[in-house]
């Protein structure tokens, strides 16, 4: 018996719903999380008990909330993500439940009720801290060689 695309799309998405590999979480509008899975658990450390109902400052860093939601509140308003809904990744700082800063990078989509309107959004993030570390680290090296010679160090 061969399967109908939707039917496959049903498995697909209650697959990619329960994996831990990525990180997927949905919100309302008001930025409150109303759905976490496992991966969501594994990379943040947050329980799906602890993290539902809670605001996205959870996984927020606080010096980054004010911009974030001055975002939030744009696309809320007008019903468009400039760049992050046609799938560019987005590479921001992001909470671990035991304070740790971590990397991150997703994809958002725009989850809109019967009437058109945003009713939250959903995400799927991963960490990327590794190889924001590794970038950090090699900027600073070739930094450190393009730095010029002091002739007093020579004498």
């Amino acid at each position: 018996m061969v399967e109908t695309s939707e039917k496959i799309a049903e498995k697909l998405g209650a697959a990619l719903l329960a994996s831990a590999a990525d990180a997927i979480l949905a919100t309302d509008r008001d930025g409150v999380i109303r759905f976490w899975n496992p991966g969501a658990a594994r990379l943040f450390g947050f329980t799906a008990e602890e993290a539902v109902g809670a605001s996205l400052d959870l996984i927020i860093p606080e010096r980054l909330r004010q911009r974030h939601w001055d975002g939030w509140d744009k696309v809320i308003a007008s019903g468009v993500t400039p760049r992050y809904g046609a799938g560019d990744l987005l590479s921001v700082p992001a909470l671990a439940s035991d304070g740790r800063q971590i990397s991150v990078e997703f994809t958002i989509a725009l989850l809109n009720g019967p009437d058109g309107r945003i009713d939250g959004m959903a995400a799927i993030l991963r960490d990327v801290t590794p190889r924001f570390e590794e970038l950090r680290r090699l900027r600073r090296a070739l930094a450190e060689q393009a730095r010029p010679a002091h002739p007093e160090a020579d004498r």
